[in-house]
């Protein structure tokens, strides 16, 4: 699988990101992508042919690796990673959206015109929804996939023995996982490591929650402050006030989709 074309096409997600998603990017590329790739294709290799069992009955050792491994580590770990490093890439596409709606605006009213956004890239109205309904599905599909784990394999160890009488088998078999020590290691490093990005992803969302909350505070309280101090009256002045103001909210808006 080539890592390398989807850590290119994220690299231009951290321009309109936030310290926590720099860190949780760093935290995926570094520490799950990387080990993955290094360590963990390695160390499971061809899991099927390293599982033994006692017993030479025909299909015994492929029903009891199929009862105690019904899907691989490797191939759920690769879907986690592409399940939850993918949804980074619509925040982009956002923004994509957004410079071309503020080109054709420009082509149709000049340069001079009003432009639609200040600033593409800045978290308000659409994109800042497009932003945090990412990072809630980043940690839906980390929870869920540390779920899947737990409850395929029930629980996240390697023991050295397991038994199994599925049949072909004519009784109870002794079977052997290969490097049951080593894979449990990477096991649990790799459980930790999605925990951790569903708390960066926890703390991201209360960072822009909160952000989001104080300037809305802030500009009710300066409003408030502003009508209490100078009462408009509707003359002919505040008739053309008013008519800019709903000029305002229109662009605003606009702003929002």
């Amino acid at each position: 699988m080539n890592w390398a074309f989807l850590q290119s096409l994220l690299s231009g997600v951290n321009k309109y990101s936030t310290a926590f998603s720099r860190v949780w990017l760093s935290v995926v590329f570094l520490f799950r992508v990387m080990v993955f790739v290094v360590a963990v294709e390695n160390v499971w290799g061809d899991e099927q042919k390293d599982f033994t069992c006692n017993t030479a009955q025909p299909g015994c050792h492929n029903v009891c690796y199929d009862h105690f491994f019904p899907v691989s580590h490797v191939r759920l770990w690769a879907l986690q990673l592409i399940f939850v490093t993918c949804p980074s890439l619509l925040v982009v596409m956002h923004v994509a959206y957004r410079d071309e709606r503020e080109r054709k605006h420009t082509l149709k009213y000049g340069e001079g015109c009003q432009k639609i956004y200040m600033n593409t890239g800045k978290k308000r109205g659409g994109l800042w929804w497009t932003y945090v309904l990412t990072l809630v599905f980043k940690m839906a599909v980390d929870a869920t996939f540390v779920y899947l784990i737990y409850h395929i394999y029930e629980g996240y160890d390697f023991p050295s023995l397991i038994k199994c009488e599925q049949k072909p088998c004519p009784n109870k078999v002794d079977c052997f996982i290969a490097r049951p020590t080593e894979k449990r290691i990477f096991t649990i490093f790799m459980v930790v490591t999605s925990l951790a990005c569903i708390l960066l992803s926890f703390f991201e969302i209360l960072y822009l929650v909160g952000k989001r909350c104080k300037e809305v505070f802030t500009r009710m309280h300066k409003n408030s402050r502003s009508s209490t101090i100078q009462p408009r009256q509707m003359t002919a002045s505040g008739f053309v006030v008013k008519k800019m103001e709903q000029s305002a909210m229109y662009f605003q808006t606009i702003k929002n989709i």
